[in-house]
C-alpha cells in the first residue's frame, strides 16, 4: 500500500532566540523561534527558574503583539482637538525637541510642575531614578491602585509580602489557602504548585467570592462576601488563640510579641514600646528577670511578661493581641452573617488549620544558627501556606485585611520555615530598611532623595511647611500616610481641580487612564479635555508613550511611541521587580531578538535621550555630552552605589558585587536572558533571622550589613499616627481627619466595613459588583491580540443563581446595573459557583471604538464593557461637606472592590452603554483576517 510520508521531525526554525516574556509580570523564560529572520513561533524555556517551560495562553500569543496592526508606527503630535485622536506624524528628533522645550522651563522653575506617572512597566527603578534627577516629587506607579495594600502590610508587618516578594514551599506544604487570588498575576507558578502539591495528597481552600481558575480546581471553596476576608481571618486567630494552637516559641524567638508596650493611656507615649539607650526594643528575660534588648545572646523572651517603669505599667504584644482577640465579636457565630460564612465552616477551616501546623508538623535536618548566635541542629516546619492578592487588597480596609492574615501567618510558626511562606530575594527586608519618601523640590536640581518609601511616624509626611500636600496625588499626607506606591487614579482628578496645585505637563507610560486603568472612566476623559475660562486646557500638556494606539492615544499632545517586548532592551532587576525564587537569586533581561519595522524607539531609552538634552545629572558627563548611548547601555554601566548595577550577574570580579562588564548583556543572553545564584541550604529558611542567609545576602550585594529584625506583630508606626491623632506631638492633622486615623490606623489588625457600605444605601444598592482579570488577559493589550481576543471577545456580567432567578433572567438577557455613581447596560450570564450577593466580570475586555485598530463593530465594542464607569474616585457625598476619597486610608490604594450596584431586566440594546463616539485611530483599522507565513 501507499502511505503518505509524514515528517515526524519537521523543522521549525532557523535559530532560537530565548529571552523574558512581557505577557503578564510572571516574567517567564521563552524560546523565542526564528525562520527567515522573523519570529515563527514562542515556547517555553525549560532551563529557566520561573516557569521550567510552562507557557500559558498569553506568553504563547506573544507573537501576535508583536506583529498587532495597533503597533504605533511613528512619533505623533496632535492636531485635533484632545480626544479626537487626529495627529500628524513628525521625527524623532522634533518629538524630542518638542518635549524638552515643555520639560526644561519647568525644572528650570517649578520641577514639581511635572507629573510624571508609569504603569505596569517594571522598569520602575529606572524611571524613579529618572524622576528624581529631574527633580520632580510627582513619581509613582501602577501598585497604587493595584496591590500596594498588600505589599505595605506584608512589608510593615515582615518584610514582604505575596507573589514578588515570596511564594509558599511548595515542597512541603500539606495545606495551600488562598485568599481573593485572581488568575493574571503568578499564573504559571501557581499552577505548577497547585499541581505538583495535589499531585502528593496536599489540600487546596479558596477563599474568594468567585469560583474560576484557582478556586475551580480547589479541594474547598468558601465564597465569601466580598470585604469581610479581614473578619474571617480575625476569626481564625480567635478560634486558634483558644484552642492554644499558636507557635510560642517562634513567636517568642522571632516576633515583636514579647517586646513590651507602654499602657498608660495620659503618657505621651502610650502604646510605643520600651526601648533601651540605643533604640532597641526591651523584652523580658525568663531566665534572669531582667529586661534585655530583643537581640540580646542567650535572651529568652517572656510572652506574658509586665514591667513597671516610673509609675506606667508596660505588657507585651502578645497580651494584648490575646486581650483583642479572644474577644466573643471575633467567634464564628458572631461573624458568620457578615462573612457569608457558616460558623460551622469556619470552625472547620481552624481545625485542619491547627491540625496540619501542629500534628503535621515537618523537620528537616539542618543544622542553622540564628542572630542571636545560638545553633538550631534542625529546622521544624508548620507546613500551612497562604497566597492572597488584589481581591483582599482592593479594598478601604484592604491594609489591615492584608495585616491580619500577615499575622494568621505568622502565630502558626509558618513564614520563612519548612512548609510555609517564603521570601524570594533580596526580601525580607524590614520597612525601617527601606528609604523614607523624599519629597523636596528645588529649581534645576534633583529631588532630595528617592520618591516612594515607608514612613515611620508623621514626621516623615509629604507636607508643606502649612500642611498642605507636597505631592499632586497627595501620597504620605493624613490622607493616607503609608502610600508606598503613590496614588495614580488620583492625579489627573486632583491636577484637574489644582488641589493642592496646577501642573504644566502630565507625563505617562503605559497607563491607559482614558479608559479601564481609571474609576470614573467618562468623568476622567471629560477631565483631560476640560478647558478654562480661557479656552486652554486645564491640564495644559499630557506626553504619553505605549506600544499600541489605546484609547489613551487619542488624549494626549505629544506621542512617544514604545517597542514591543521583543524589539527592545529590559532588565528585571534586584533594584525592582526580580525574578528570584524562595531558594535563589535570579534577575533577567529582554534583548532585540527581532528589530522594529517602524520607526518607533524603546521608552527606556527615550528617557535617557530627554535626559541628556534636559542636562540631567547622572545622564550627562561632565562636558554635557550622553552618558548613555541608549538603555542597555545604562544596563551595562550604570552603577546605584559602587559595585552595584542594574544586573547582578557577571560583573567584572563575580556575581552580585564588581565593576560593570562590557560583555555582560552577551553573557546574558548565551544563558538564556537570565542569571541565577543559588542559596547555600543552611541559609535556605529562618532568612530574617539565619546568620548564614544574613552574609550571603551581603556577599551578593542585597544588604551592605547583616539586618537581622523581628516580624512586627504590633506595628508601631500606625501607633505614631493615633497619637498624633490623638493631640501629642508637633505635627498634627486635620480635625475632620483625627477620629478616622485613630479608628482605622491601629497597630493590630482590625476589621471595618468598606467604607462605601457607608456612603451607599445598602437596602437601595445591596449587591456587591466586582472585576477581575482573566489567565488569558492582562490589562488591556491583551484584548487587542488575535489570539486571545478569541478566548475573551466578550464579557458578561455573572449573576449567581438567587439573583438570577429572583430577576427573571434567561440567557441572551441584558440588565440595567446602577451604583451611586452611573449605569451601565450589559449582557449577563449564569453562574452558580459565586457569591449569592454578588455579581462579577472579566476586567479590560471592553474597548472604546477606533481604539486598538480594532472594527467599530468589533464585539469588544458592542457587547464588552467595563465596571469602571459605575465606580468613582471620590466616595458619595453623605452630608458632612466632605467628599472622601475611595480609597484605603492607611495607603491610599483605590478601593476598586467594594462597589455596590442594583441590577434590573431590561430589553436589549444594541450595544452595551455607555457607548463613546468612535475615536480616529492614527493607525486606522486592521485587516479582517491576520494571517502570514513565516519561513518555508
Amino acid at each position: 500500500m501507499n502511505q503518505p510520508r509524514i515528517d515526524t521531525s519537521p523543522k521549525v526554525s532557523d535559530e532560537v532566540r530565548r529571552t523574558t516574556c512581557y505577557m503578564c509580570a510572571c516574567r517567564c523564560g521563552i524560546n523565542v523561534h526564528m525562520k527567515d529572520g522573523r519570529v515563527a513561533y514562542i515556547e517555553g524555556n525549560r532551563d529557566h527558574p520561573v516557569n521550567k517551560g510552562v507557557l500559558c495562553a498569553k506568553g504563547s500569543a506573544g507573537i501576535m503583539q508583536v506583529n498587532a496592526p495597533s503597533r504605533l508606527r511613528a512619533p505623533l503630535k496632535r492636531v485635533g482637538p484632545r480626544g479626537s485622536g487626529a495627529f500628524e506624524e513628525i521625527s524623532w528628533d522634533e518629538a524630542l525637541d518638542l518635549a524638552v522645550s515643555w520639560l526644561k522651563p519647568i525644572r528650570d522653575t517649578a520641577p514639581e510642575k511635572l507629573a510624571f506617572f508609569t504603569g505596569r512597566d517594571q522598569s520602575q527603578s529606572f524611571t524613579g531614578w529618572w524622576a528624581q534627577q529631574f527633580g520632580t516629587p510627582n513619581f509613582a506607579a501602577h501598585g497604587g491602585f493595584c496591590s500596594v495594600n498588600m505589599a505595605a502590610a506584608g512589608i510593615y508587618t515582615m518584610g514582604g509580602a505575596f507573589w514578588e516578594f515570596g511564594q509558599p514551599d511548595w515542597d512541603h506544604t500539606k495545606l495551600f489557602i488562598l485568599f481573593g487570588v485572581a488568575e493574571d498575576h503568578d499564573s504559571n507558578p501557581i499552577k505548577m504548585g497547585i499541581g505538583e502539591i495535589k499531585a502528593r495528597g496536599a489540600r487546596v481552600v479558596g477563599v474568594n467570592p468567585i469560583r474560576s481558575g484557582y478556586n475551580a480546581v480547589a479541594d474547598d471553596w468558601l465564597g465569601i462576601t466580598p470585604g469581610t476576608d479581614g473578619l474571617l481571618i480575625l476569626s481564625l486567630v480567635h478560634l486558634l488563640l483558644k484552642a492554644g494552637k499558636v507557635d510560642l516559641d517562634y513567636l517568642a524567638r522571632f516576633t515583636n510579641a514579647p517586646v513590651l508596650v507602654n499602657g498608660d493611656p495620659k503618657s505621651p507615649e502610650h502604646g510605643l514600646f520600651l526601648r533601651d539607650d540605643d533604640g532597641k526594643e526591651l523584652v523580658m528575660d525568663r531566665a534572669s528577670g531582667k529586661l534585655a534588648p530583643f537581640d540580646q545572646p542567650g535572651v529568652r523572651p517572656d510572652l506574658a511578661a509586665r514591667h513597671r517603669r516610673a509609675g506606667i505599667t508596660h505588657r507585651t504584644v502578645f497580651q494584648h493581641m490575646a486581650e483583642r482577640y479572644l474577644d466573643d465579636r471575633y467567634a464564628p457565630e458572631a461573624v458568620a452573617g457578615e462573612t457569608g460564612i457558616p460558623a460551622k465552616k469556619i470552625r472547620a477551616l481552624a481545625a485542619e488549620i491547627a491540625r496540619v501546623a501542629f500534628d503535621e508538623a515537618i523537620t528537616l535536618e539542618r543544622e542553622w544558627t540564628d542572630f542571636r548566635g545560638e545553633t538550631h541542629k534542625v529546622m521544624t516546619g508548620r507546613p500551612v501556606s497562604f497566597h492572597a492578592m488584589r481581591g483582599i487588597s482592593a479594598h478601604s480596609n484592604g491594609f489591615q485585611t492584608a495585616r491580619a492574615l500577615h499575622v494568621l501567618q505568622i502565630l502558626l510558626g509558618s513564614v520563612e520555615t519548612p512548609g510555609g511562606f517564603r521570601f524570594k530575594p533580596p526580601y525580607p527586608k524590614p520597612a525601617t530598611a527601606h528609604p523614607k519618601p523624599h519629597c523636596k523640590a528645588t529649581p534645576g536640581a534633583p529631588l532630595d532623595g528617592p520618591h516612594l518609601g515607608y514612613v515611620q511616624g508623621p514626621d516623615d509626611l509629604c507636607l508643606t511647611a502649612d500642611g498642605s500636600p507636597v505631592r499632586i496625588d497627595k501620597a504620605y499626607t493624613w490622607e493616607n500616610p503609608m502610600s508606598a506606591h503613590g496614588l495614580m487614579h488620583m492625579v489627573i482628578s486632583n491636577a484637574h481641580a489644582g488641589d493642592p496645585y496646577r501642573i504644566d505637563t502630565l507625563f505617562m507610560y503605559m497607563a491607559n487612564m482614558s479608559w479601564n486603568s481609571s474609576m470614573n472612566t467618562g468623568g476622567v476623559m471629560q477631565m483631560l479635555t476640560d478647558t478654562d475660562d480661557n479656552g486652554d486646557y486645564v491640564i495644559p500638556r499630557i506626553i504619553y508613550s505605549d506600544a499600541y494606539s489605546s484609547e489613551m492615544v487619542a488624549y494626549a499632545d505629544l506621542i512617544l511611541p514604545d517597542t514591543t517586548y521583543l524589539e527592545r532592551h529590559d532588565c528585571i532587576s534586584l533594584l525592582d521587580r526580580p525574578i528570584c525564587e524562595a531558594d535563589a537569586a535570579a534577575d533577567a533581561i529582554r534583548w532585540p531578538v527581532v528589530q522594529p519595522d517602524r520607526d518607533v524607539r524603546g521608552f527606556q531609552s527615550v528617557l535617557l535621550d530627554l535626559g541628556a538634552r534636559l542636562g540631567l545629572p547622572g545622564m550627562v558627563d561632565e562636558g554635557g555630552a550622553a552618558k548613555y548611548a541608549d538603555y542597555a547601555d545604562y544596563i551595562v554601566n550604570h552603577e546605584r552605589k559602587p559595585g552595584i548595577g542594574p544586573l547582578a550577574g557577571w560583573r567584572t570580579g563575580g556575581d552580585g558585587r564588581g565593576a560593570p562588564n562590557p560583555r555582560q548583556i552577551d553573557r546574558y543572553i548565551e544563558n538564556g536572558g537570565f542569571w541565577v545564584s543559588h542559596i547555600p541550604d543552611a541559609a535556605a529558611y529562618y532568612k530574617p533571622w539565619n546568620a548564614a542567609y544574613q552574609d550571603w545576602a551581603v556577599k551578593l550585594g542585597l544588604f551592605d550589613s547583616p539586618q537581622p529584625y523581628l516580624f512586627q506583630l504590633y506595628v508601631e508606626p500606625l501607633r505614631r499616627f493615633q497619637l498624633a491623632a490623638e493631640g501629642h506631638g508637633e505635627r498634627q492633622p486635620p480635625e475632620h481627619l483625627r477620629e478616622r486615623i485613630k479608628a482605622t490606623l491601629d497597630p493590630l489588625p482590625i476589621w471595618y466595613a468598606p467604607f462605601e457600605d457607608g456612603h451607599a444605601d445598602p437596602v437601595e444598592y445591596p449587591i456587591h459588583a466586582l472585576t477581575q482579570r482573566p489567565m488569558a488577559m492582562y490589562h488591556s493589550w491583551g484584548t487587542q491580540n488575535a489570539w486571545l481576543r478569541q478566548l475573551h471577545g466578550v464579557n458578561p456580567l455573572y449573576l449567581p443563581t438567587k439573583l438570577w432567578q429572583a430577576h427573571g433572567f434567561a440567557d441572551g438577557d441584558w440588565a440595567q446595573v446602577s451604583s451611586v455613581h452611573g449605569t451601565i447596560t450589559v449582557p449577563v450570564a449564569h453562574m452558580a459557583a459565586l457569591n449569592e450577593n454578588t455579581v462579577w466580570t472579566w476586567n479590560a475586555i471592553g474597548k472604546r471604538k477606533g481604539a486598538w485598530a480594532l472594527d467599530e463593530n468589533a464585539p469588544e465594542a458592542r457587547k464588552g464593557f467595563l465596571l469602571n464607569h459605575l465606580i468613582h474616585e471620590l466616595l458619595p457625598a453623605r452630608g458632612d461637606g466632605l467628599r472622601w476619597s475611595n480609597s484605603d486610608p492607611v495607603t491610599g490604594q483605590a478601593a476598586w472592590f467594594d462597589l455596590r450596584v442594583k441590577i434590573e431586566k431590561v430589553p436589549p440594546p444594541d450595544r452595551s452603554q455607555p457607548a463613546y463616539p468612535p475615536i480616529k485611530s492614527p493607525v486606522g483599522q486592521g485587516p479582517g483576517t491576520l494571517a502570514w507565513k513565516v519561513g518555508e
